[in-house]
């Protein structure tokens, strides 16, 4: 069930990566139809077929044929999407110049130790410090 519900979701964003929309693999069988009346009454074979419906042709091959306007319509990929993501930065030289970012160079710490010279603590590897 996992395998199942993994290549689901896999071939989901696989898809709208593509921008392919269900309705256009719904289509696809008035595309092939389409295509098999193209090969039969003009002897268009299958990438004069693309390139009159979605590549350089199509224009000319809309105004030539109006006749079959509908027809087009009910092919897939035929769907436009626009994205538009309007990204404003505004920086005044204001903002700019009164920025301060400096890194201090010596700060001071808050505890001081000294080398203890007594043999109170002996000679372990943890010597707590003199002052806090």
């Amino acid at each position: 069930m996992n395998k199942i519900v993994t290549i689901g979701i896999s071939l989901l964003i696989l898809l709208q990566g593509a921008n392919i929309h269900f309705n256009d693999l719904v289509e696809l069988g008035q595309l092939m139809e389409h295509y098999q009346f193209h090969s039969e009454e003009y002897g268009d074979d299958f990438m004069v077929f693309v390139s009159k419906h979605y590549g350089e042709l199509k224009a000319s091959h809309s105004e030539k044929h109006q006749e079959e306007q509908k027809e087009h319509e009910k092919l897939p990929f035929q769907h436009q999407t626009q994205c538009a993501q309007p990204l404003v930065f505004v920086l005044t030289a204001d903002n700019f110049i009164n920025s301060r970012s400096e890194i201090p160079v010596a700060t001071k710490g808050n505890f001081h130790y000294e080398m203890s010279y007594s043999h109170i603590w002996g000679d372990d590897p943890f010597q707590p410090p003199k002052h806090a």
